[in-house]
């Protein structure tokens, strides 16, 4: 039978089907090779045999439509681990203050959702902090450039009705720093929830000794929100840096119009993407996030 796998650990894999949830391990033949990669995760569509009322065996794995991973060190060469598979869309919080809004690690984190193919939306959480006017001068040259910004406090309520309908029917990849406000939000919007999702984040980002768990938290309107602890780690293993611009929706149409095709956008003639930095077709702010992981600069 098909299942939905929503929880990882230590090779037991708990996959929902239409007749229940079964907790299964792989089948030996799929464990067989060199592995340079998660074989399952969770988020997959798998095929499984079912032994008994509670367990069973993962058969088959279906293809991915897409995933978010990072690459995980081993001696064997690097494993490509996945964070989760198949989401329909990232959900990046950030807090408009307390603490201060990090717009370059929320860049880092738009050209990671652009490269894995996954579609972002920015939520910008605490607007009772600094007010709707304050907040849309942070985030508000967001939606220009094909991201949705939901403005929310959980406080107050502001924003959850939205944040709700996005969640609903879909599987979210929730993240975003420390005390941005994730948890607030999801006990919002269904109680008890947020404490879940950070109790097993957590455990997970305790140490290297600490048994990892992933798991997928079902919504009661349908669908799944999943906490990604350590992504705030991910280096973008797999882009050149002469790609990067490719990852920038609002550089994507410039590049091929600068003077030069090896234009690194700094000081060369006939760059088209300095000259709208300097008319304000490209924001100073996501011109300095270019930069820095251009040359190797953490935000």
């Amino acid at each position: 039978m098909r299942g939905l796998v929503v929880r990882s650990q230590s090779g037991f894999y708990i996959v929902v089907t239409e007749q229940g949830s079964l907790v299964c391990r792989l089948r030996g033949r799929l464990k067989k090779g060199r592995r340079l990669g998660d074989v399952v995760a969770v988020g997959d569509w798998v095929k499984v045999t079912q032994l008994d009322q509670k367990s069973g065996v993962i058969e088959a794995v279906e293809p991915r439509q897409r995933m978010f991973a990072r690459l995980a060190p081993n001696p064997q060469g690097d494993y490509l681990q996945i964070l989760i598979a198949n989401p329909d869309q990232a959900m990046l919080v950030f807090a408009c203050e307390s603490p201060a809004p990090r717009l370059g690690m929320l860049d880092r984190f738009l050209v990671i959702a652009e490269k894995q193919n996954v579609p972002a939306i920015i939520v910008a959480n605490k607007v009772d902090l600094v007010g709707m006017e304050q907040a849309q001068k942070i985030f508000g040259h967001y939606p220009a450039l094909g991201y949705e910004v939901l403005y929310t406090s959980a406080r107050s309520g502001l924003g959850l009705q939205e944040l709700e309908a996005c969640l609903v029917g879909k599987v979210t990849l929730l993240t975003g720093p420390s005390g941005a406000g994730k948890s607030s939000l999801l006990n919002a919007i269904q109680p008890g929830l947020g404490l879940q999702v950070r109790q097993v984040s957590e455990a997970t980002r305790k140490g290297r000794h600490t048994t990892v768990v992933r798991e997928m938290f079902p919504l009661q309107g349908g669908g799944y929100v999943a906490d990604t602890p350590g992504l705030k780690a991910l280096a973008l293993w797999d882009i050149a840096p002469e790609e990067l611009d490719g990852y920038f929706p609002e550089l994507r149409e410039l590049v091929s119009q600068c003077q030069f095709s090896d234009c690194t956008h700094t000081h060369e003639p006939g760059c088209k993407v300095l000259q709208a930095v300097e008319t304000g077709g490209v924001h100073p702010e996501r011109y300095r996030s270019y930069l820095r992981m251009r040359f190797g600069e953490m935000d």
